[in-house]
């Protein structure tokens, strides 16, 4: 029996799953339940009872963090012997060196580049305008998407089957054709190419498969449900000859199939395998039992999953705290309150917002910004950093004082007008030379037919729509919010997001719509603009700690003290657009999105929702997602509402549920009629 000092700290089900080192093995590893530390001690307990050398085991991580984590546990555990390590790392990196190895089996020298994303759009864009295809109609990002949905597939150019009812597909295809010719020529590829080129010469060359697949003596890969097609092929194809593959992985936090991830390589497993152990690892080393309960049961509503118990040795904790609001605005004021009560007991670093959409940090950013709570955003930028928002807010600045030369710089050529750096250099040495600001320069220099005539229209176009923008403005034709929404129809902006298809741009539309409910709060373009200069300079870079915001996307893998879930409303959370795409598959990876949100919290836990919300230009009236209906109620602790049978309002301690002429919303009666 082995008995390394490595074991020791193990529990049962952790020690199986370490020694169980023959044949297929599935370990479901639920939130929090150490697989790191299981998949490490795994390698270790390889190489030190002999069962393979270190340049025979295959060890597959999603990041290149997580691999050099392994690592570092690995080395520290066995010292020098872990130091030839060669095929650990992520699915790129691996691939990429065993491309370089035999490059010619697909048509490439050793010494190929890997282009990056900047390579590959400037590539496409050649391709469009040499195939006379409209970018501003098909966006090379959204082409790019395509391809790599069919690289993740498996298919080469000449392998692609069309779907008759996208009618993109018909125009990409021959884009797809010239791009891999055009990148084989350039002997270079981009990171679709380096599995898919992989899995080619593998299927192609049993001679190469064979060698492989001989020497990968055992092979670990680490979550495993976030894995695509093309990813488990290969693993499938090296796998040939041991079978001794070891997946680690919960089902439970699937959250990525919008970028590939198939939630089905996880749940076949056993039948892609035969004869699979399956280990479940169900002891939670970092939340608290309610926390537990509240995640399991919300989960188990979900039918496509193997299941596990999550179970934790810590003591209950506190209830989840379920919060309702009256708006979104009370929401972000809650939610600060709730941070400054508990910020002895839990430190700012160790706090964190999760939201479902990223235009949902602007009311928090807000509250934070005027209270003085310092924030940091993961995994993006804070709501007015943000491109889209900088350009709006620079189209503003410039209708309401036209000096205003760093605007002008940023949206003269925003959407494309023709005005390349040529101009824009030709406008400054006439304004510097004549000492006028940028745009009376430009009106001087057309008048002196100092513009090129490809630049003279897109110019003159800009010009006469500014004037136009201020004479609305300064006639009272249009408010300031209206002012931005006819500024982003006549300038192109809207049409320009809008036609190039991607979630990015679906994102940026949704933090300019989110920009004009900002707007909506001011009196005046002036005051509004005032609103912005003064919370983008304040100072956020405080010394010591900060509150955490993200999405829950972002969340995964990370943990914290106190977890803050705002905007559980339907609609928003389950978003609607992943239940219209996906029907029931979209439903329920919106309710692992929220197991994995819940199971972020170590110690508290607090979801909320508005009565009424502000979204897409509209006051809405909003219902509690269906989610909260799923949380078991003996671990929620809900805020006090009404008695209905008690005419003094008095008694209602949290009283958000009536309007100002104190007539109760819909909202309201819906949600009590739903907790009932």
């Amino acid at each position: 029996m082995v008995n390394s000092e490595y074991l020791k700290n193990l529990n049962k089900a952790q020690k199986d799953a370490v020694l169980h080192t023959e044949g297929p093995l599935l370990i479901v590893a639920g939130a929090g339940s150490g697989k790191t530390k299981v998949l490490t001690s795994r390698i270790a307990n390889l190489i030190k009872e002999k069962k393979a050398f270190p340049n025979q085991i295959l060890a597959v991580t999603f990041t290149n963090k997580a691999a050099k984590e392994m690592q570092l546990r690995v080395s520290k555990t066995l010292g020098s012997a872990a130091v030839g390590l060669p095929w650990l790392g992520t699915f790129h990196s691996i691939c990429a060196k065993l491309l370089r190895k035999h490059a010619s089996a697909a048509n490439l020298n050793s010494n190929f580049t890997i282009t990056d994303t900047d390579d590959q759009i400037r590539l496409i864009k050649n391709i469009c305008k040499a195939e006379n295809i409209d970018v501003k109609q098909l966006a090379p990002r959204y082409i790019l998407a395509i391809i790599d949905r069919w690289k993740n597939r498996g298919f080469y150019p000449i392998e692609v089957i069309i779907n008759q009812k996208d009618i993109y597909e018909k125009t990409i295809l021959p884009i797809y054709k010239l791009y891999q010719q055009k990148l084989i020529e350039l002997n270079a590829c981009d990171f679709g190419d380096l599995i898919l080129h992989c899995v080619k010469i593998l299927e192609k060359n049993n001679d190469i498969r064979e060698i492989y697949s001989k020497n990968f003596k055992y092979i670990l890969v680490d979550e495993y449900q976030d894995t695509n097609f093309i990813q488990s092929r290969w693993l499938n194809l090296l796998t040939n000859k041991n079978k001794n593959i070891c997946c680690v992985g919960d089902d439970d936090q699937s959250i990525y199939s919008w970028r590939g991830a198939e939630i089905k390589n996880f749940l076949e497993f056993d039948q892609v395998y035969k004869n699979t152990k399956i280990i479940r690892l169900e002891q939670n080393y970092r939340s608290t039992q309610n926390i537990l309960s509240v995640a399991s049961n919300l989960i188990s509503n979900n039918q496509n999953r193997v299941g596990k118990n999550l179970k934790t040795t810590m003591e209950d904790g506190d209830l989840i705290k379920l919060n309702c609001f009256k708006n979104g605005k009370d929401e972000a004021i809650g939610v600060s309150d709730e941070i400054e009560k508990n910020k002895k007991k839990y430190s700012f670093n160790n706090t964190a917002i999760l939201v479902r959409a990223i235009f949902q940090t602007r009311e928090f950013e807000e509250r934070f910004l005027k209270i003085g709570l310092p924030y940091r955003i993961i995994g993006g930028t804070k709501f007015y950093e943000r491109a889209e928002i900088k350009d709006c807010v620079a189209y503003l600045r410039l209708v309401y004082q036209n000096k205003d030369d760093l605007a002008f710089e940023r949206i003269i050529n925003n959407p494309k007008r023709s005005l390349g750096e040529t101009t824009l250099k030709s406008i400054h040495e006439f304004a510097k030379k004549n000492l006028l600001n940028l745009e009376l320069s430009s009106k001087k220099m057309l008048e002196q037919n100092l513009i090129k005539p490809k630049a003279k229209i897109g110019l003159t176009l800009f010009l006469d729509l500014m004037m136009k923008w201020r004479n609305d403005l300064n006639s009272k034709k249009c408010n300031h919010v209206k002012l931005l929404q006819l500024i982003l129809d006549e300038s192109g902006y809207s049409s320009m997001l809008k036609n190039k298809k991607d979630l990015e741009n679906e994102n940026r539309l949704e933090n300019i719509k989110e920009l004009l409910n900002a707007m909506k709060e001011f009196d005046t373009l002036e005051s509004f603009l005032e609103h912005v200069s003064l919370a983008t300079s304040v100072d956020q870079e405080w010394d010591g700690e900060k509150i955490n915001m993200m999405t829950m996307h972002a969340s995964k893998g990370l943990e914290f003290d106190l977890i803050f879930l705002p905007g559980w409303e339907e609609g928003l959370f389950p978003h609607q657009k992943s239940i219209e795409e996906k029907g029931q598959n979209g439903l329920e990876e919106e309710r692992r999105l929220a197991y994995v949100g819940i199971t972020r919290a170590k110690k508290k836990a607090i979801i909320s929702f508005s009565m009424n919300r502000f979204y897409q230009g509209d006051w809405i009236d909003s219902m509690a997602s269906r989610f909260i209906d799923e949380l078991p109620e003996k671990y929620i602790e809900k805020n006090t509402f009404l008695d209905e049978t008690k005419d003094e309002i008095e008694d209602f301690e949290f009283n958000q549920d009536l309007d100002d002429d104190n007539v109760r919303s819909p909202g309201w009666i819906r949600y009590q009629k739903r907790i009932k």
